[in-house]
């Protein structure tokens, strides 16, 4: 095809992005040659005490124009070889001075050739080493130029005062700066190590650290501060949030590093504070990776998959690259949005899509036979504890027996991870007893079935749907009081990342028949809790105590009576052991009886007091 035709075929853009490169590829060539000529005359100069005859400026020219050739072949060579460097990064500087310095070196051997030389052996050596530094000061300039090119509108963009210049921090201060149409312009820069004081990050510099937020608003005219220390403690947060506040400047965070661990930081990921940044607990990170964690490849069927654990877990799941991911929910809306939320789009149309109830014994059998997952996540549950404590009957056919409808659909799969609840930690509700039950019959299972079959325990999700938060946020937006049961009510409270996280360690780290407890540190207060969702409101509410209902405890257990604290494999995960319960037990249920009858055939079941008795259960607290 002649050339004309085919640049006729190409996209214009490419058409003058490639002319741009050629032009800037040409000007560097000559800008190099000037380098060498420049280098070879200048040290001949200084050679000869500034005193130079014509032919020794002759001389000084033609070696450095036949040194600039040279550097163009050994250039050429190098790229062959090594390929092409980003313009002014740390590889092209080191690439540019082994190619100058091998042009220099074969220009002085050529000169030692010469018995009568035109000019003085020192010449390639001082003047290689000048045009190095004319070269790099080429790029530099260029790169300058191209950064400031780079940077937001500052009559467009919000001007920011970044918080801590740690990886993370100035991982956004690059990404803010290398973004023309970008929101946010960094002007300064706080942090509270000493050694950071008066530092200059990409030009930002460091004006003070946590005490200093007022006048480096004053001095800068900052209109917002982005706090960008990653896991940072939860006072840190509320007290840079109120200083920041205090100014009139609004206040926003970069996500802990769990959350950001699957991307590089860019400038979307800033974000307004939310009530898990202030909870006064520090996020939990675990060691292991996804790719650890044998995922890869499998065949994964997850329960419950459109609720909030169960989406969570088939958003990183996905991550993991997995052979097949079955995505199983008895409603239609719910994987509607979990397919939205993986893929942009809902078509309903996928196999990967199972539409079913945990009560059809036999339809999920037949889609265990059909489909014969490898690895099964069991999130599937009903979980409203005051609802349950009413209906008994329901927790016994969808949370008992719909476990053990699983549990007998597995017998061929080699890992199955039950999703438990602290409540299931010395039980005193029909929640927590049907929990129980879950962890006793995986641990028959585990006894029974040649693969891993073990449970995860944790505590309250944080903006799960029907979650404390979820429910306060709602009082709050309708004006509402928030109905709180006790002054000193406390709960266990995590995220959904971090409750997912962590059923994918206990898939890769945990051993049959047990269950796995993360340290979760310590409680908080919901009525702390309250009252900081009301001091970020728009209009304040008032707090109504509502009183304990039946089967809620003042204070939850993670660990149960006679349980111990052991972490074997893990700082953050205890290792407990579940005592085996025989399906027979639970199949005389009866869940049409009467609920406190009900009631009673579960606690004595799980070996727990029945749910009538008026004092809590006391249990075992997590060590710290």
């Amino acid at each position: 095809m002649p050339p004309e035709v085919h640049r006729e075929q190409q996209p214009e853009s490419v058409i003058v992005s490639r002319a741009r490169a050629s032009r800037r590829t040409a000007g560097f060539l000559g800008a190099d040659a000037l380098a060498w000529v420049g280098g070879f005359l200048v040290a001949s100069w200084a050679r000869y005490e500034y005193g130079l005859s014509s032919d020794q400026v002759i001389n000084a020219l033609v070696l450095g124009g036949a040194a600039a050739v040279l550097h163009v072949g050994v250039s050429a060579t190098r790229r062959t070889h090594a390929g092409r460097q980003p313009l002014g990064s740390v590889e092209e500087v080191r690439g540019l001075a082994g190619t100058t310095a091998t042009t220099a070196a074969a220009v002085l051997l050529a000169l030692l050739a010469f018995g009568d030389r035109p000019i003085p052996a020192s010449s390639p050596v001082v003047g290689g080493a000048l045009a190095l530094l004319l070269m790099l000061s080429f790029r530099l300039l260029h790169r300058h130029r191209r950064d400031r090119a780079m940077r937001p509108d500052a009559r467009s963009a919000t001007p920011v005062l970044l918080f801590g210049l740690g990886e993370a921090g100035q991982g956004l201060v690059r990404a803010m700066l290398s973004d023309p149409k970008g929101r946010y312009l960094p002007v300064g820069a706080l942090d509270d190590d000493p050694d950071k004081r008066d530092l200059r990050i990409a030009g930002v510099p460091v004006l003070g650290g946590r005490h200093d937020v007022a006048d480096a608003i004053r001095r800068t005219g900052a209109t917002t501060l982005i706090f960008a220390v990653a896991n940072a403690d939860a006072a840190l947060i509320r007290q840079m949030r109120e200083a920041t506040l205090r100014t009139g400047t609004a206040f926003k965070v970069l996500p802990s590093v769990r959350e950001l661990v699957d991307h590089r930081i860019t400038v979307s990921d800033v974000r307004d504070v939310q009530i898990g940044d202030l909870l006064g607990r520090r996020q939990v990170v675990g060691d292991l990776t996804l790719d650890d964690n044998g995922l890869t490849g499998r065949r994964i069927l997850v329960t419950g998959a459109g609720g909030s654990i169960g989406s969570e877990l088939c958003r990183q799941i996905m991550r993991a690259n997995p052979g097949e991911l079955m995505m199983l929910d008895r409603d239609e809306t719910a994987l509607h949005g979990l397919q939205m939320s993986l893929t942009g789009r809902a078509l309903l149309d996928g196999s990967e899509l199972i539409l079913a109830d945990l009560r059809d014994d036999e339809a999920i059998r037949r889609i265990f036979r059909e489909r014969r997952p490898e690895i099964v996540f069991h999130a599937a549950a009903l979980k409203h504890l005051t609802l349950l404590q009413r209906h008994p009957g329901e927790a016994v056919k969808t949370n008992v027996w719909g476990t053990l409808t699983v549990l007998d659909a597995c017998q061929d799969v080699a890992r199955f991870v039950n999703i438990s609840t602290d409540k299931a930690a010395n039980p005193i509700s029909v929640l927590g007893y049907s929990k129980r039950l879950t962890e006793m019959l995986t641990a028959h299972a585990a006894a029974t079935y040649p693969g891993t079959f073990l449970s995860v325990r944790f505590g309250n999700v944080l903006s799960s749907r029907g979650s404390v938060v979820t429910a306060f946020q709602r009082q709050i937006e309708a004006g509402q009081p928030l109905t709180v049961t006790h002054p000193d009510v406390t709960r266990y409270l995590m995220t959904v990342q971090e409750a997912v996280h962590l059923v994918l360690q206990a898939a890769h780290i945990g051993r049959d028949g047990e269950a796995l407890v993360l340290d979760m540190g310590e409680p908080v207060r919901i009525d702390d809790l309250a009252r900081r969702m009301i001091a970020q409101a728009a209009t304040p509410v008032e707090i109504v105590y509502t009183g304990l209902r039946p089967g809620e405890k003042l204070h939850e257990d993670l660990l149960g009576h006679g349980e111990n604290d052991h972490r074997p494999l893990h700082p953050l995960i205890s290792h407990v052991p579940v005592p085996v319960l025989d399906p027979l037990e639970v199949s005389g249920i009866d869940p049409f009886d009467v609920p406190e009858k009900v009631i009673d055939q579960l606690a004595q079941i799980c070996g727990s007091l029945p749910a009538s008795f008026p004092g809590r259960v006391p249990g075992i607290p997590l060590a710290r």
